[in-house]
């Protein structure tokens, strides 16, 4: 079996990720943004701002200054993109549609939708029909969205509870977002006919297929960082990922350090080096599976994000910094938008990182994030190792 050293697996991965490749000198375009979902294979949605909304991350890190509103056209208008379930919320291009129906079509065993079936049995069917008639719609707007629960942060309405079933078994659609919120339609009116109408996959065809598009994204992989990708248990998982081994669309391999077997994709390219220097948003689909993340990088990585203040260590908004192919530092951010200025709250290097080298190289990742972002200030606080070396430049 061939063997890999921890430093050729990292190439491999970044390099599959697109972090092989310099960011583009000129106008960046359509053409861009295609390249980089056809590499990474989907985008994860979420809506905490505090920074930036996290969808818009993933093509700044590979590609520097881009206009948002040209992603966010491309993303929502252009008809090659729909919102579904992937690994959590996800973009996906309009093509894959078919390859996702297999979890439209199980069975949602979803214990609020159980009761509301049971309190409300017309109910689901009410508000299919009104999105019929009435679409794109959001909660709100239904004839009777019902109450939330304020008590729990989803404490959703028999509204919500009810477009998300049907968002879910793939009935509706978001057909754009308002102010992030989801404006539901029909699927047939959301998604293009040609992918719409396309022939279903048998459930281990479509599952094979995610698997080896998550193997090619990440290049080198175990089963279960395979698995994560679209989010597809082990257990179904794992036969599929060795069949395809059997059958050559994927060779086996070890890897330094790693106690589990792992997987090369055929296409996988290894570069000599890779350089330059990405903010990761914590939904960066490099970054997805942790326990990869320290498997690969010794990188130990947490979102703080529902961890009472005093508890958390480095900070409410972390991102990971790349630099030269290797994870070197974190930095918890916020885009004070109406005072002009990125704020970094806390900023931390790796141990046994030079923070003479990576400070500046920091700042000027920094300082053109926040170009971008359309802020003129870097406000660097006390707070971490790093932050003497970012404040005294």
């Amino acid at each position: 079996m061939r063997r890999l050293t921890i430093d050729q697996a990292r190439r491999y991965a970044l390099a599959a990720q697109g972090f092989a490749e310099a960011r583009p000198d000129g106008r960046v375009d359509v053409r861009h943004f295609r390249r980089v979902v056809n590499r990474i294979g989907l985008v994860q949605l979420d809506s905490v701002n505090v920074f930036s909304r996290t969808h818009y991350m993933p093509f700044f890190a590979r590609l520097g200054s881009y206009d948002r509103a040209a992603l966010d056209a491309w993303l929502w208008e252009s008809g090659e993109m729909f919102e579904y379930w992937g690994h959590e919320a996800s973009l996906i291009p309009t093509q894959d549609h078919p390859l996702w129906r297999w979890r439209m079509n199980g069975t949602l065993n979803w214990q609020r939708l159980e009761r509301m079936r049971q309190e409300h049995p017309e109910y689901l069917a009410e508000v299919l029909a009104q999105v019929k008639e009435r679409g794109p719609l959001r909660t709100a707007e239904l004839h009777d969205p019902g109450e939330r629960d304020g008590t729990s942060m989803w404490g959703w309405s028999k509204g919500k509870v009810a477009l998300e079933a049907l968002f879910m078994s793939g009935k509706v659609s978001t057909a754009h977002r308002r102010n992030f919120v989801r404006m539901y339609d029909l699927s047939e009116r959301v998604i293009p006919a040609e992918h719409f109408e396309a022939e279903d996959l048998d459930r281990d065809r479509a599952q094979s297929i995610l698997l080896l598009r998550a193997a090619r994204s990440m290049g080198v992989a175990t089963a279960a960082d395979m698995a994560d990708y679209p989010r597809i248990r082990m257990p179904e998982a794992r036969p599929l990922i060795e069949r395809l081994a059997e059958a050559g669309e994927l060779v086996e391999v070890e890897v330094e350090g790693w106690r589990r077997t792992a997987y090369l994709h055929p296409d996988a390219v290894l570069p000599r080096e890779v350089n330059g220097r990405a903010l990761l948003s914590p939904f960066d689909n490099l970054i997805w599976f942790r326990e990869r993340v320290e498997r690969m990088w010794d990188f130990i990585y947490r979102i703080e994000i529902y961890v009472p203040e005093p508890k958390r260590l480095h900070g409410y908004y972390v991102l990971p910094f790349l630099l030269d192919g290797d994870l070197v530092a974190r930095v918890d951010l916020k885009t004070d938008r109406k005072a002009g200025a990125l704020l970094v709250r806390g900023a931390f290097a790796e141990e046994g990182v030079d923070r003479m080298r990576v400070g500046p190289e920091l700042r000027a990742e920094l300082e053109h994030v926040a170009a971008w972002l359309g802020v003129s200030d870097v406000v660097v606080s006390r707070n971490g190792n790093l932050a003497a070396a970012l404040s005294s430049i």
